[in-house]
C-alpha cells in the first residue's frame, strides 16, 4: 500500500485527458455501480483514472482498523481553494473518494488486500452528497448501498493476532449526521492542516490543483508519531475522530464539548467539564476529562466502550481503537491536576 501511495503521489503533476464521467456524477440519481463514474481505470478499483489524485492525511479517522485509499477528482480547470480552517473549498463537480480495505495480514499490508467499501462525497451545486458502494466477494464490482449493511471481516493484525469483526457500512442518514456542519454536509479529513506534510499541498499548488496557498500553513500532528508531543498527537486524534460532531457547528454542538485541536478554552476541551446529558454513557463518572485520572474521565470511558448508546464515536466503528485509547490515556495522565 505504501508503494502504491508513493507511486500515485509522484504522478500528481501529470495532466492526462480526463476519463471521469462528471455528468454522471452530477446527475440527480446515483449510479447503481461505482464503475459507472469512471473514477478507476480498472474494474477492481485499484488504479485511479487519469486525473484522480491520491492524497494522504497526517491523522486519519479510525474505522475498525481498515486501511484507506483516499483520492480526489477535480474537474479540469477547477482547482480547490485553500482555507486556513475547515476543509479546502472544492468546486462543483469535485469528488472525494475513500476506499476501505483489509489486508489478510497487516504485517504484509500490500498482499491479499480485500476492498470492502468505497465511499464518495460528490460536490454538487446543492452541496455535498454522500454515496456508499460495497464491493462483491470477488472484488470485481461495487454496487450502491443506501441502507447500510454489516460485512464479516477477518484478518491478522499488526501484532500477529487473528481478529474477526462485522464491518459496518453506514446508511445515508448516518453519513449525513457525521458530516453535518450547521445546516450543510461537508467532508471531514481534507483540511489544509491535516494534509500538511510539508510537500503535498505544495505539489497540488504546483500542479494547478490548489489556489491561494500561503507560505505559512497550519499543521495537525501525526497521531502515531512518538517524536511529537503527546498533547498535540492526542488533540489531533480527537479532532479527526470526534471533532466533526463535537464542534460549534457539528451534530453535538449543544454538548459544549468541542474537540478541535485549536480549541483554546479548557472546559470546552472537556477538562473538568460536566456533561450536558451523558446519561448512562457517563459510566457513573462526573467529568469529561479529569486531569491525571483517565479512568475517571467520561471521554476515555466512551472511547473504550463498544456498547451502542455508550461508545463514541457512535458510528464508523464496532470495536475500540486500542492504540487511540492508549494515546488519549497518556494525554489525560499528562494533564496537571
Amino acid at each position: 500500500m505504501k508503494r502504491l501511495v508513493a507511486a500515485a503521489l509522484l504522478a500528481l503533476g501529470a495532466a492526462p485527458a480526463p476519463t471521469v464521467n462528471t455528468a454522471r456524477l452530477l446527475a440527480a440519481d446515483a449510479a447503481p455501480r461505482l464503475a459507472d463514474y469512471g473514477l478507476f481505470a480498472d474494474a477492481e478499483g485499484r488504479v485511479p483514472a487519469p486525473g484522480v489524485t491520491l492524497y494522504t492525511l497526517n491523522t486519519p479517522l479510525f474505522s475498525d482498523y481498515a486501511e484507506k485509499f483516499r483520492y480526489v477528482w477535480l474537474p479540469p480547470g477547477k482547482p480547490a481553494t485553500y482555507t486556513a480552517t475547515g476543509v479546502l473549498e472544492f468546486p462543483v463537480g469535485a469528488v472525494i473518494v475513500k476506499t476501505f480495505a483489509y489486508p489478510a495480514d497487516f504485517r504484509a499490508p500490500d498482499k491479499d488486500v480485500r476492498l470492502v467499501e468505497t465511499r464518495l462525497l460528490v460536490r454538487r451545486a446543492s452541496g455535498w452528497v454522500p454515496l456508499s458502494y460495497v464491493w462483491n466477494a470477488a472484488g470485481t464490482d461495487a454496487v450502491l448501498q443506501r441502507a447500510g449493511v454489516r460485512l464479516p471481516v477477518q484478518f491478522i493484525d499488526a501484532r500477529g493476532a487473528a481478529r474477526a469483526l462485522d464491518y459496518a457500512v453506514p446508511n445515508t442518514n448516518q453519513c449525513k449526521q457525521c458530516h453535518q456542519q450547521g445546516t450543510i454536509a461537508t467532508p471531514i479529513g481534507p483540511t489544509a492542516a491535516n494534509m500538511n506534510d510539508g510537500a503535498q499541498l505544495q505539489r497540488w499548488a504546483a500542479a494547478g490543483r490548489l489556489t491561494g496557498l500561503p507560505d505559512t500553513l497550519p499543521r495537525l500532528a501525526r497521531w502515531d508519531d512518538a517524536a511529537e508531543p503527546v498533547a498535540a498527537r492526542a488533540r489531533a486524534y480527537l479532532e479527526v475522530n470526534c471533532g466533526h460532531c463535537h464542534s460549534r457547528a457539528g451534530f453535538a454542538s449543544n454538548s459544549g464539548l468541542y474537540l478541535q485541536a485549536d480549541e483554546p478554552v479548557p472546559a470546552h476541551q472537556g477538562i473538568n467539564k460536566r456533561p450536558v446529558a451523558a446519561g448512562r454513557g457517563s459510566g457513573g463518572r462526573s467529568f469529561s476529562i479529569v486531569p491525571g485520572q483517565p479512568d475517571a474521565s467520561i471521554l476515555l470511558h466512551r472511547m473504550q466502550s463498544s456498547e451502542p448508546g455508550v461508545m463514541m464515536p457512535q458510528f464508523g466503528r464496532t470495536v475500540a481503537h486500542d492504540e487511540g485509547v492508549a494515546l488519549v490515556r497518556a494525554y489525560i495522565e499528562s494533564l496537571p491536576n
